[in-house]
Protein backbone atom coordinates (compact mmCIF):
# COMPACT_ATOMS: atom_id res chain seq x y z
CA UNK A 1 0.00 0.00 0.00
CA UNK A 2 1.39 3.41 -0.96
CA UNK A 3 1.80 5.90 1.81
CA UNK A 4 -0.25 9.05 1.11
CA UNK A 5 2.57 11.18 2.44
CA UNK A 6 5.91 11.38 0.69
CA UNK A 7 8.95 10.68 2.84
CA UNK A 8 11.25 12.52 0.45
CA UNK A 9 12.68 15.86 1.58
CA UNK A 10 11.02 18.90 0.10
CA UNK A 11 14.10 19.72 -2.00
CA UNK A 12 13.82 16.39 -3.81
CA UNK A 13 11.00 17.69 -5.92
CA UNK A 14 13.59 19.34 -8.15
CA UNK A 15 17.14 17.99 -8.28
CA UNK A 16 18.42 20.98 -10.19
CA UNK A 17 17.06 24.42 -10.82
CA UNK A 18 17.79 26.10 -14.07
CA UNK A 19 20.07 29.09 -13.59
CA UNK A 20 17.32 31.30 -15.00
CA UNK A 21 15.04 30.39 -12.10
CA UNK A 22 17.72 31.32 -9.60
CA UNK A 23 18.40 34.58 -11.44
CA UNK A 24 14.71 35.46 -11.47
CA UNK A 25 14.45 34.85 -7.73
CA UNK A 26 17.61 36.85 -7.10
CA UNK A 27 16.36 39.79 -9.16
CA UNK A 28 13.14 39.89 -7.15
CA UNK A 29 14.98 39.87 -3.83
CA UNK A 30 17.71 42.32 -4.81
CA UNK A 31 15.05 44.79 -5.92
CA UNK A 32 12.87 44.20 -2.86
CA UNK A 33 15.59 44.23 -0.20
CA UNK A 34 18.76 45.65 -1.70
CA UNK A 35 22.09 43.91 -2.08
CA UNK A 36 23.27 43.90 1.53
CA UNK A 37 20.01 42.56 2.96
CA UNK A 38 19.57 39.77 0.41
CA UNK A 39 20.75 36.38 1.64
CA UNK A 40 21.64 33.49 -0.60
CA UNK A 41 19.50 31.18 1.48
CA UNK A 42 16.48 33.35 0.77
CA UNK A 43 17.24 33.33 -2.95
CA UNK A 44 17.44 29.54 -2.92
CA UNK A 45 14.18 29.29 -0.99
CA UNK A 46 12.42 31.65 -3.40
CA UNK A 47 13.61 29.49 -6.31
CA UNK A 48 12.51 26.31 -4.51
CA UNK A 49 15.94 24.70 -4.14
CA UNK A 50 18.55 24.11 -1.48
CA UNK A 51 21.30 26.63 -0.81
CA UNK A 52 23.79 24.01 -1.96
CA UNK A 53 22.13 23.89 -5.36
CA UNK A 54 22.62 27.63 -5.74
CA UNK A 55 26.35 27.19 -5.11
CA UNK A 56 26.53 24.80 -8.04
CA UNK A 57 26.01 27.81 -10.29
CA UNK A 58 27.22 30.86 -8.38
CA UNK A 59 30.28 31.14 -6.18
CA UNK A 60 28.97 33.93 -3.97
CA UNK A 61 26.41 36.73 -3.77
CA UNK A 62 28.59 39.13 -5.78
CA UNK A 63 28.79 36.70 -8.71
CA UNK A 64 25.06 36.08 -8.48
CA UNK A 65 24.37 39.81 -8.68
CA UNK A 66 26.66 40.20 -11.68
CA UNK A 67 24.87 37.33 -13.41
CA UNK A 68 21.49 38.95 -12.70
CA UNK A 69 22.64 42.22 -14.26
CA UNK A 70 24.21 40.56 -17.29
CA UNK A 71 21.25 38.27 -17.92
CA UNK A 72 18.72 41.09 -17.82
CA UNK A 73 20.56 44.15 -19.09
CA UNK A 74 23.05 43.06 -21.74
CA UNK A 75 20.42 41.69 -24.17
CA UNK A 76 18.53 45.00 -23.96
CA UNK A 77 21.70 46.99 -24.66
CA UNK A 78 22.46 44.72 -27.62
CA UNK A 79 18.94 45.29 -28.92
CA UNK A 80 19.28 49.07 -28.59
CA UNK A 81 22.63 49.00 -30.41
CA UNK A 82 21.00 47.08 -33.26
CA UNK A 83 18.15 49.59 -33.46
CA UNK A 84 20.50 52.56 -33.63
CA UNK A 85 22.76 50.86 -36.16
CA UNK A 86 19.95 50.00 -38.56
CA UNK A 87 17.56 52.93 -38.08
CA UNK A 88 16.85 54.82 -41.29
CA UNK A 89 14.62 57.59 -40.01
CA UNK A 90 15.48 60.97 -38.55
CA UNK A 91 17.65 61.31 -35.47
CA UNK A 92 14.78 63.04 -33.68
CA UNK A 93 12.51 60.04 -34.26
CA UNK A 94 15.31 57.69 -33.23
CA UNK A 95 15.87 59.61 -30.00
CA UNK A 96 12.16 59.50 -29.21
CA UNK A 97 11.99 55.77 -29.99
CA UNK A 98 15.01 54.87 -27.85
CA UNK A 99 13.78 56.81 -24.83
CA UNK A 100 10.27 55.32 -24.95
CA UNK A 101 11.46 51.77 -25.57
CA UNK A 102 14.01 52.12 -22.78
CA UNK A 103 11.25 53.18 -20.40
CA UNK A 104 8.98 50.34 -21.49
CA UNK A 105 11.67 47.66 -21.19
CA UNK A 106 13.63 48.93 -18.17
CA UNK A 107 12.38 52.08 -16.48
CA UNK A 108 8.82 50.85 -15.96
CA UNK A 109 9.89 47.37 -14.83
CA UNK A 110 11.58 45.87 -11.81
CA UNK A 111 14.91 46.34 -13.59
CA UNK A 112 14.74 49.99 -12.54
CA UNK A 113 15.31 48.71 -9.03
CA UNK A 114 18.84 47.68 -10.00
CA UNK A 115 19.69 51.30 -10.73
CA UNK A 116 18.20 52.36 -7.42
CA UNK A 117 20.21 49.64 -5.67
CA UNK A 118 23.46 50.82 -7.24
CA UNK A 119 22.80 54.43 -6.30
CA UNK A 120 21.99 53.48 -2.71
CA UNK A 121 24.67 50.88 -2.02
CA UNK A 122 27.58 51.55 -4.39
CA UNK A 123 29.57 53.28 -1.65
CA UNK A 124 29.57 50.10 0.42
CA UNK A 125 30.28 47.81 -2.54
CA UNK A 126 32.76 49.63 -4.80
CA UNK A 127 33.62 46.48 -6.76
CA UNK A 128 30.00 46.04 -7.80
CA UNK A 129 29.74 49.74 -8.62
CA UNK A 130 32.79 49.44 -10.88
CA UNK A 131 31.32 46.35 -12.52
CA UNK A 132 28.01 48.07 -13.21
CA UNK A 133 29.75 51.15 -14.53
CA UNK A 134 32.02 49.21 -16.90
CA UNK A 135 29.50 46.71 -18.26
CA UNK A 136 26.24 48.67 -18.21
CA UNK A 137 26.54 52.41 -17.63
CA UNK A 138 29.46 53.03 -19.99
CA UNK A 139 27.71 51.11 -22.77
CA UNK A 140 24.54 53.09 -22.27
CA UNK A 141 26.47 56.36 -22.26
CA UNK A 142 28.34 55.40 -25.44
CA UNK A 143 25.07 54.48 -27.13
CA UNK A 144 23.53 57.86 -26.31
CA UNK A 145 26.69 59.68 -27.41
CA UNK A 146 26.56 57.81 -30.71
CA UNK A 147 22.94 58.79 -31.22
CA UNK A 148 23.75 62.45 -30.64
CA UNK A 149 26.77 62.27 -32.93
CA UNK A 150 24.58 60.71 -35.63
CA UNK A 151 22.25 63.69 -35.49
CA UNK A 152 25.13 66.16 -35.74
CA UNK A 153 26.74 64.37 -38.67
CA UNK A 154 23.43 64.29 -40.54
CA UNK A 155 22.93 68.02 -39.99
CA UNK A 156 19.83 67.41 -37.83
CA UNK A 157 21.29 68.41 -34.45
CA UNK A 158 23.39 71.47 -33.81
CA UNK A 159 27.00 71.06 -32.74
CA UNK A 160 27.14 70.24 -29.02
CA UNK A 161 29.42 68.58 -26.49
CA UNK A 162 27.94 65.10 -26.93
CA UNK A 163 29.50 63.61 -23.80
CA UNK A 164 28.26 66.31 -21.44
CA UNK A 165 24.89 66.41 -23.18
CA UNK A 166 24.55 62.65 -22.67
CA UNK A 167 25.11 63.18 -18.93
CA UNK A 168 22.47 65.91 -18.89
CA UNK A 169 19.96 63.68 -20.69
CA UNK A 170 20.48 60.69 -18.41
CA UNK A 171 19.85 62.51 -15.14
CA UNK A 172 16.11 63.37 -15.54
CA UNK A 173 15.32 59.86 -16.74
CA UNK A 174 17.10 58.31 -13.77
CA UNK A 175 15.16 60.61 -11.48
CA UNK A 176 11.92 59.41 -13.03
CA UNK A 177 12.95 55.84 -12.23
CA UNK A 178 13.56 56.77 -8.60
CA UNK A 179 10.16 58.42 -8.37
CA UNK A 180 8.50 55.25 -9.63
CA UNK A 181 10.17 53.02 -7.05
CA UNK A 182 8.41 52.25 -3.77
CA UNK A 183 9.38 54.34 -0.76
CA UNK A 184 11.26 56.94 -2.78
CA UNK A 185 13.48 58.87 -0.36
CA UNK A 186 12.16 62.30 -1.32
CA UNK A 187 8.51 61.31 -0.86
CA UNK A 188 7.72 62.90 -4.20
CA UNK A 189 4.11 62.76 -5.31
CA UNK A 190 3.35 60.30 -8.08
CA UNK A 191 4.49 61.44 -11.52
CA UNK A 192 2.80 60.29 -14.70
CA UNK A 193 5.64 58.71 -16.71
CA UNK A 194 3.90 59.21 -20.06
CA UNK A 195 3.46 62.97 -19.70
CA UNK A 196 6.87 63.34 -18.05
CA UNK A 197 8.67 61.60 -20.92
CA UNK A 198 6.63 63.50 -23.50
CA UNK A 199 7.73 66.79 -21.96
CA UNK A 200 11.31 65.56 -21.60
CA UNK A 201 11.54 64.51 -25.25
CA UNK A 202 9.93 67.74 -26.45
CA UNK A 203 12.35 69.84 -24.42
CA UNK A 204 15.38 67.86 -25.56
CA UNK A 205 14.54 67.93 -29.23
CA UNK A 206 13.76 71.61 -29.33
CA UNK A 207 17.12 72.21 -27.77
CA UNK A 208 18.92 69.91 -30.21
CA UNK A 209 17.33 70.48 -33.59
CA UNK A 210 19.05 72.94 -35.89
CA UNK A 211 17.02 76.10 -36.22
CA UNK A 212 16.22 77.21 -39.80
CA UNK A 213 18.10 80.29 -40.96
CA UNK A 214 16.15 83.55 -40.69
CA UNK A 215 14.25 84.57 -43.78
CA UNK A 216 15.95 87.32 -45.76
CA UNK A 217 14.52 90.77 -45.24
CA UNK A 218 13.54 93.02 -48.10
CA UNK A 219 15.81 95.98 -48.45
Amino acid sequence: MNCPFSSKPRWARRKEARPQELLAAALDLFVERGFAATRLGDVAARAGVSKGTLYLYFENKEELFKAVVRENMLPLLDEADDIIGSYEGSSADLFRHIILVWWERIGATKLAGITKLMMAESGNFPELAAFHREEISMRGDAMLVGLLQRGIERGEFRAIDVHQTANVLVAPVMMLMMWQQPLNPCHVEAVNPETYLKSFIDLCLHGLLRQPPPAPTNQ
